[in-house]
């Protein structure tokens, strides 16, 4: 399909979103910006923010929010990142304690400029969450940090109880949709971060050009490297600058890769249109 064509694609009614509101929502949004912290829900422009905020529930953004790298995919702000603020651990962690949650859900931007691409940072961040909030438990996303599995060892000997690390998308177009990242080196994430004894989980967008049997085929190696979750999403364009959605994937497409995915032997799926990767965490936790 075209770019031109592209242009035309008219967004169906099952991804129609609801503004944010809510007295949850405001009191969530008031404890981050008052500790001048930062989300993946609102820098990644996530579309289940209204939904995830109003049940008191967040993705802290740590290391910043300007990212190093420029994925085609992604609306984080790409530039030169300030240095790691040595305070940010200990208001995300009294920020969890405010927002009285039991599970949290942690990521970063890449920080290539780092010598540990921010590693230790990591680790301080998850020691002060489990410092201040005990009993919580805590997914992390991760990324790649350079492929260095020093650095990745430093973020699972704090023990979170979840690590994540995005494939985003199918091989072949990893080239296109990521900016420095590679399929091979993530799935040796993946699979260094199973080996260790943590629970791997992962996750990929559609709509972006890959076809069925690429999926599959992309659950097959997440599997092999041992991951035992799995999200799917729909591909949502941020901005005009951004690589163009090629197809809608229908609800019952992400309905068919849950079942593949689960028969496979992924211990939980999360698929439809809506779904990122932390959507429901508290729940893949259960699982």
């Amino acid at each position: 399909m075209s770019e031109e064509q592209t242009k035309h694609l008219k967004k169906p009614d099952w991804l129609k979103i609801r503004l944010p509101g809510g007295e949850n929502f405001s009191g969530i949004r008031e404890i981050i910006e008052s500790r001048g912290l930062h989300t993946i829900c609102s820098s990644g422009n996530c579309p289940n923010l209204g939904e995830c905020w109003n049940a008191g529930t967040a993705t802290f953004l740590i290391l910043g929010d300007i990212c190093t790298r420029s994925c085609g995919f992604c609306a984080t702000q790409t530039g030169r990142p300030s240095p790691p603020d040595p305070e940010e651990p200990a208001r995300v962690a009294e920020s969890i304690k405010l927002m009285k949650l039991r599970h949290c859900v942690i990521t970063s931007v890449d920080r290539d400029d780092l010598s540990d691409a921010g590693a230790t940072h990591w680790a301080k961040t998850i020691r002060e969450v489990k410092r201040i909030n005990p009993g919580i438990t805590i997914e992390v996303l991760v990324p790649d940090f350079e492929g260095s599995l020093t650095d990745l060892d430093l973020i699972i000997a704090e023990k979170p109880d979840i690590v994540s690390h995005n494939l985003e998308t199918v091989r072949r177009l990893t080239p296109r949709v990521r900016s420095a990242a590679k399929y091979d080196r993530s799935l040796r994430v993946l699979r260094h971060t199973a080996s260790s004894g943590s629970i791997a989980k992962s996750g990929i967008m559609v709509g972006l050009g890959e076809t069925e049997a690429e999926v599959l085929e992309t659950m097959d190696d997440l599997l092999k490297a041992g991951a035992k979750i799995m999200t799917i999403g729909q591909y949502l364009r941020p901005t005009l600058n951004h690589l163009p959605v090629l197809e809608y994937i229908h609800p019952d497409q992400f309905e068919k890769y849950r079942q593949a995915g689960l028969s496979k032997g992924f211990r939980h799926i999360e698929s439809k249109p809506l779904v990122r990767s932390s959507y429901h965490a508290e729940k893949h936790i259960e699982k």
